[in-house]
């Protein structure tokens, strides 16, 4: 009995949750024969004890039909992260979500959607139950990044299924348009659909919703801070200083909203050549760690430019699940890690609130009213860093 039966019958054991077997992810390691004894490794990045032993059930059934008497598969995992509820005050229109994850950016074009993908699928993979919202209305790209652009969620009442793909549960603007059909909408419509989003879409009771931003710091992200509270916030730069510049305005965002900061991921940072695994200073690397400090944040990751991500963003097939040896594929799995542990670190210092950016207004006011009647209220005193009190973000 030689290693290539033991791989090719292993081939039968598919992940749990997905449609590639433990072979194909690169699971299965240190394969050692002895007569009709066999031991080997199943390296998983899941920390969920159901998943362990369905594995291992299953790799030793396989086993056993190929002749092997005894079989020893020791399956490793990373430590399993403390399961906690949010514990918040404020409002939150999605109480059945456990936490939530704003990825965001100053600028465009910085491969934010990519990111959201990527850290969605990598926490998929480690065990955790996982939705991703599209709420870059302008330019939803999460559809075909997926590979769902050809499908449309199932409408049930006033509700709405989420798509899914790769453990994922899935929506966005654009798998309710035409393709090709613009949206222009005012930001109070921006909002609303935020809104709906959280609260007409049947999410199941996920572990973590990655909610994709649109670029900036304007109406959608406050909308989103007063209707739940974020766990965390993730922004995305490119290593040129200006994006770096709009970077900052990301991170004071997450600050003024009282978001939790996870950290920066660099993205596009140096460049790997895929025929000699080289990797090269393209627009700089490094330069994110410093504005990250100025934050009290740290970078979480550096994802470099690779042709098999561009690859697998236009074909809907994340590099993460379709290439999961891949340099980039193990910086995702990495930054997935460490924005789990971020989590379970606010959670135990209470969890996330965002009671201090509700507006406080009267329904039908204006929080920016220069008017008479707002004029002949003094405002009361406040210091620097106070908020005007308004709910209107300024602080």
């Amino acid at each position: 009995m030689t290693q290539e039966n033991v791989l090719e019958a292993l081939k039968n054991v598919t992940y749990p949750g997905f449609t590639k077997d433990i072979v194909t992810f690169g699971f299965v390691k240190d394969i050692i024969i002895n007569g009709s004894n066999i031991a080997l490794t199943i390296d998983i990045t899941s920390s969920a004890d159901e998943v362990k032993a369905q594995l291992n059930d299953e790799s030793t059934a396989e086993l056993k039909k190929l002749g092997f008497e005894q079989v020893s598969i020791n399956v490793t995992a990373p430590a399993a992260p403390k399961q906690m509820s949010n514990s918040v005050s404020g409002k939150n229109i999605a109480p059945h979500v456990k936490n939530f994850v704003m990825v965001s950016s100053g600028k465009g074009g910085v491969g934010k959607s990519t990111t959201a993908v990527n850290l969605a699928v990598a926490m998929a993979m480690q065990g955790k139950k996982v939705g991703l919202l599209d709420a870059d209305m302008y330019g939803p790209n999460v559809p075909r990044m997926m590979g769902v652009a050809d499908q449309k969620p199932e409408i049930e009442g006033n509700k709405v299924h989420p798509l899914k793909a790769y453990g994922v549960e899935i929506m966005s603007m654009g798998s309710l348009m035409e393709p090709g059909q613009s949206l222009i909408w005012r930001g109070s419509m921006i909002m609303k659909a935020i809104e709906q989003f959280l609260r007409d879409i049947l999410w199941s009771e996920l572990d973590v919703l990655v909610i994709d931003m649109p670029p900036g710091t304007g109406d959608a992200q406050l909308s989103l801070a007063q209707s739940v509270p974020v766990t965390a916030g993730v922004t995305v730069t490119t290593p040129q200083e200006v994006s770096l510049d709009d970077s900052r305005r990301s991170l004071d965002m997450f600050q003024k909203l009282h978001i939790p900061t996870a950290g920066v991921i660099e993205n596009m940072s140096g460049f790997i050549c895929p025929s000699c695994d080289t990797e090269s200073d393209i627009f700089g690397m490094g330069t994110t760690a410093p504005v990250a400090l100025e934050y009290d944040t740290e970078l979480i990751a550096r994802i470099p430019i690779e042709p098999a991500i561009r690859i697998g963003g236009d074909t809907g097939m994340p590099i993460t699940y379709n290439q999961p040896d891949s340099e980039t594929a193990k910086r995702y799995q990495a930054a997935a890690t460490s924005l789990l542990a971020f989590i379970d670190k606010v959670n135990a210092e209470g969890g996330a609130d965002n009671a201090a950016v509700q507006p406080t207004t009267p329904p039908g006011v204006s929080a920016c009213s220069t008017g008479a009647g707002a004029a002949s209220t003094p405002a009361p005193a406040k210091s620097e860093d106070e908020s005007c009190g308004t709910g209107c973000g300024c602080h």
